[in-house]
């Protein structure tokens, strides 16, 4: 179908084609030197996300899961452990404690999406190693509250900050509270790249060498990291190869220049959309706005979800509407025994319309006339 307001095609375009030749420059600088994996480019982006987090480190990874899989891996999580997490998130999250052996044990979220902390601590056994709170959609996790509860049981924190590049709470920035923080810069992502990518941020010296190792099949010399930085260890281990392009990675710099105007401008439209749909009768829930959130996503909560997306496509709006199976209760992934109502609501109501920062103002308030007309009937 031919959509007036597409859900997210238009931010890649118009990214590119406002800075094309930046762009251009920068990919073809790799293609010069013949640098493609793992070379200076890459080494640029960590420090700058690390600067930007506020940690001491970054190692960038192929994806936001292998971000997830490989500080598991490098906590010594593995089979007999617990971790706990949410089932209200993209199944990666699950899927990474899985293929490292572990046990995941899911915990419900509260009304407004984000991991229930209050009930961390009575899923926490003799088991658990690991939490791994989902700042989903651009809000955080009560992280104040559950880094309480994983010192008083000394358990790790593992953040899934792959939604959450930029979001604050207090007087720091999501991936930087936690022993480790995990992103992603899938396309759709705020710091979206040509390909898939992620990065882990640590401040903890030994995590961020082995997470490096980890990537590279436990070798430096092939400039796993920058060979000044540290030599290769003595022994082996077994590893895996999960690295970010370099000629991505130079996209990804060019972006991130642009990171504060991106963040500005997702706000001030998910802004537009609370201040003039928050109070329509029929909508079951607006997203909450605290100081430091970010948007990644706008998501509705509607009754009739199905009347509303069918009336937005034929308005000419694309929404998204996924997860209407929560993960708990896929078949053959054996977590149906998880008794989570609140993430059973929402998948029966949560939708997304439209938001990035290359959308106009005049399709900002098309969306918003098209929202209304719905629940004008």
């Amino acid at each position: 179908m031919n959509y007036k307001i597409q859900f997210i095609r238009p931010c890649y375009q118009r990214f590119y084609k406002a800075h094309k030749k930046e762009i251009d420059l920068a990919e073809q600088d790799c293609h010069q030197r013949g640098d493609y994996m793992l070379r200076s480019d890459t080494w640029k982006l960590e420090k700058s996300i690390a600067k930007f987090v506020g940690t001491k480190y970054c190692a960038s990874v192929g994806s936001g899961t292998d971000a997830l899989f490989l500080s598991l891996m490098a906590l010594g999580i593995g089979k007999g452990d617990e971790c706990i997490t949410c089932s209200n998130t993209f199944i990666a999250t699950i899927q990474a404690i899985v293929h490292t052996g572990a046990t995941p044990i899911l915990i419900d979220v509260g009304e407004d999406e984000q991991m229930d902390v209050t009930q961390v601590e009575g899923a926490i056994t003799e088991r658990t190693k690991a939490i791994i709170p989902v700042h989903y959609t651009g809000a955080m996790v009560d992280m104040p509250g559950l880094m309480q509860v994983a010192v008083k049981h000394n358990l790790y924190v593992v953040e899934d900050a792959c939604q959450a590049l930029g979001a604050k709470q207090e007087d720091k920035k999501a991936g930087a509270i936690g022993i480790l923080g995990c992103f992603s810069f899938n396309n759709a992502k705020l710091l979206g790249g040509k390909e898939d990518g992620g990065a882990v941020t640590t401040d903890d010296r030994k995590l961020y060498e082995k997470i490096c190792l980890l990537r590279n099949h436990w070798n430096v010399h092939q400039l796993s990291v920058d060979r000044n930085d540290y030599p290769q260890p003595k022994e082996m281990q077994w590893a895996w190869k999960s690295r970010l392009g370099n000629v991505n990675a130079a996209f990804l710099n060019v972006k991130f220049k642009y990171l504060p105007w991106i963040l500005k401008r997702r706000k001030e439209i998910a802004e537009k959309y609370i201040g003039s749909i928050m109070h329509i009768q029929g909508i079951l829930e607006t997203p909450q706005n605290p100081p430091g959130r970010i948007f990644q996503e706008f998501h509705l909560r509607v009754k009739e979800r199905d009347k509303f997306t069918k009336h937005m496509q034929k308005r000419g709006v694309e929404t998204l509407t996924r997860d209407i199976v929560p993960n708990h209760k896929m078949e053959g992934l054996s977590l149906g025994h998880f008794f989570l109502p609140i993430t059973e609501k929402l998948a029966r109501e949560v939708t997304r319309i439209p938001l990035h920062e290359w959308m106009t103002d005049a399709e900002v308030s098309y969306v918003i006339r098209a929202v209304k007309a719905f629940f004008s009937k």
